[in-house]
């Protein structure tokens, strides 16, 4: 699995974990734990973030050398 790969998928697993928390924080009346939940679910979004970055310089650095290759 590229790196790409496994950070969306870590991302997505803390952002549904992050989701879980902050509902049971939410329901059980317990701020701290519905924070946490929401800082996971922030860190997932931005694990996903870096994997959609990543895979754009990717595809540009394959561009390129495609592009150097034919010259």
């Amino acid at each position: 699995m590229s790196s790409e790969s496994r950070d969306r998928v870590e991302g997505k697993v803390d952002e549904l974990k992050g989701r879980g928390k902050s509902a049971a924080g939410e329901l059980t009346g317990d701020k701290e734990t519905q924070a946490r939940g929401e800082a996971d679910q922030a860190m997932g979004k931005a694990k996903q973030g870096m994997a959609d970055v990543k895979d754009k310089v990717s595809d540009i650095a394959d561009r390129l050398k495609k592009d150097d290759n034919k010259q």
